[in-house]
């Protein structure tokens, strides 16, 4: 008689997938020590929602068993969409939300700040193993902020966000929001994707009714392109 044994992953086999159909297929998910930059469409702002839910699960259900720190430079966090994706994971949102530590920036001064003096701490206090940077460029590219000043302190936070993940086994993932143009965004954009060992963008799709996952930058998987549902579908479809 045979019996299947379920093996509980340990910490450092953990991986963090979307549980997305297609996108799984080309991203098996984040690893420890993993530091991402996902940019493009507004997309990426319920995805990265969806991690941060995600990483609460235990090992076996493709989770990490931790807390998160969300640095939220955009005023991107949406309770009630976090509380509903709890609820699809059959998990309380009440304590979902309770293991979610938000630092709101809103400054380039105060994200600066908050990235380079008080990130680490936090992370490790917490026993966090997802910090989620949300839409990192918008307050490096206020008006009111001279250009080669964002550009020498942007330099530093994302050299810091790379060290703060290898260094300490967090996942780091960055989200970059669409901008207007300019040198400035581009010179940061690049910055940030060459500091990061992941990198994925979600764009437009020729097919109806979805959009395209690419996966640009990898030290291990293979890149390319999947269709996934657009952000106009249900979060029910995600799990």
């Amino acid at each position: 008689m045979t019996q299947n044994i379920l093996a509980k992953p340990t910490p450092s086999q953990a991986l963090l997938p979307f549980n997305i159909p297609n996108i799984d297929n080309l991203f098996p998910g984040f690893a420890l020590g993993d530091s991402a930059v996902i940019d493009g469409l507004p997309t990426i702002l319920p995805l990265s929602l969806l991690l941060a839910v995600r990483a609460q699960l235990p090992y076996q259900l493709g989770g990490l068993e931790s807390s998160v720190v969300f640095v939220d430079g955009g005023n991107t966090f949406r309770l009630y969409k976090v509380s509903h994706i709890a609820q699809l994971h059959r998990l309380d949102p009440r304590q979902v939300l309770e293991r979610t530590y938000i630092s709101r920036a809103f400054t380039a001064h105060q994200m600066t700040s908050m990235i380079l003096d008080k990130l680490e701490e936090v992370a490790l206090k917490y026993y966090a193993k997802l910090v989620i940077v949300s839409d990192i460029a918008g307050l490096y590219l206020d008006k009111d902020v001279q250009a080669e000043e964002s550009r020498e302190v942007f330099s530093q936070v994302a050299a810091r966000l790379s060290k703060l993940a290898e260094e300490n086994s967090l996942i780091v993932i960055a989200t970059y929001l669409p901008h207007y143009r300019s040198r400035l965004n581009a010179f940061i954009h690049a910055v940030a994707c060459a500091r990061a060992n992941v990198v994925m963008s979600v764009t437009k799709s020729p097919h109806r009714f979805s959009q395209q996952l690419v996966l640009t930058k990898h030290p291990l998987f293979k890149l390319g392109r999947v269709d996934f549902p657009s952000e106009d579908l249900t979060l029910d479809y995600f799990t």
